[in-house]
């Protein structure tokens, strides 16, 4: 018992250093890149959705690397499902109403969709995602990337069509990058590392004692990794910035199986479980499709809508752990 509870302190303190070590990280990233000269919007694109998916991708790849592949996985699958069902629902239901652009529903909407698929359709032909995948993948994010990039040059060539240039701004006008600010980045990611890595052991011991599978303990450590998105989400959509709550999600969703299984795929094979194959995986396409339907009936989700997300979830995760289990 004293083992036990000492692991759940542990958990619980981890998760707080590692969510504020992707903080520390994605402030001083974000700082660094407007200071090259890097797009502020995409930045902002990028940076909500890949700073809240670091506990998610560092708990993954940390698994992974480390021997326990399937919770690592888990990881990944389980918060995509998470984000869409309860994290984006229970949103909804709190603001009462959530908007968003065809534009988004097009690009990023359909690009989550598409990165579900070939992750699901990927490991039903071939059975784990090998080194081939793990590229396949990377490269898919690169080219959401420039997509992204040749929507915000877009942008920028319809605001000067509508806006006459500040003569004072100059190229010369630009900060210089601190030391503070890279050091801090560092050690963000430093945070993030270990942090990540306690995660990891203490859930595969609780797992150990609990009897439950690796897979099974990812999905259930997805609800503390989401924790950022579930902060950020929620706060988005009660202050009205509507697109950067569903942005952050698909977002968030791309980036956790692009590159939080793209990239330590490179690694090592990385084995799936056959529940996971014919039962997670399916619903994380069935969870992305079920919100682009809800979207695209009037780009709006409602306190309805929410509601509906909400109960997939739960049907999804009393199926997972009482059916089975």
């Amino acid at each position: 018992m004293f083992d036990v509870t000492i692991l759940i302190v542990a958990l619980f303190l981890s998760l707080i250093i590692v969510i504020k070590s992707a903080d520390i990280f994605v402030d001083n990233i974000v700082e660094i890149g407007l200071t090259l000269g890097i797009s502020e919007i995409i930045l902002g694109v990028t940076a909500s959705a890949i700073g809240t998916s670091l506990p998610e991708f560092g708990s993954a790849m940390i698994a992974i690397l480390t021997g326990t592949p399937d919770m690592g996985v888990g990881v990944a699958i389980g918060a995509n499902i998470w984000n869409i069902g309860g994290i984006l629902g229970i949103s909804a239901i709190f603001a009462g109403l959530i908007t968003t652009q065809s534009e988004e529903v097009r690009r990023d909407g359909l690009m989550a969709f598409l990165t579900a698929a070939v992750l699901a359709v990927s490991i039903l032909l071939i059975g784990d995602i090998s080194w081939v995948v793990g590229i396949g993948l990377i490269v898919m994010y690169v080219a959401y990337l420039w997509l992204l990039i040749r929507a915000q040059e877009k942008n920028k060539n319809k605001e000067l069509e509508c806006c006459e240039v500040d003569e004072n701004t100059s190229p010369d006008s630009k900060k210089s990058l601190r030391k503070k600010t890279i050091l801090m980045a560092v050690l963000g990611l430093i945070g993030l590392a270990i942090g990540c890595r306690v995660i990891v052991y203490c859930t595969v011991e609780l797992s150990t004692m609990a009897n439950i599978s690796e897979g099974l303990a990812g999905i259930l450590l997805a609800f503390g990794t989401t924790t950022p998105e579930f902060f950020t989400v929620l706060t988005s959509a009660k202050k009205g910035l509507n697109s950067l709550a569903i942005g952050t999600v698909f977002g968030s969703n791309i980036f956790n199986i692009l590159i939080g299984l793209g990239i330590p795929a490179l690694f090592v094979s990385i084995p799936v479980e056959p529940i996971t194959t014919y039962f997670d995986a399916p619903v994380m396409v069935l969870m992305t499709l079920l919100l682009l339907l809800l979207i695209k009936r009037g780009m709006k989700l409602t306190r309805v809508e929410g509601v509906i997300l909400v109960v997939g979830y739960l049907a999804y995760i009393f199926t997972r752990l009482i059916v089975i289990m």
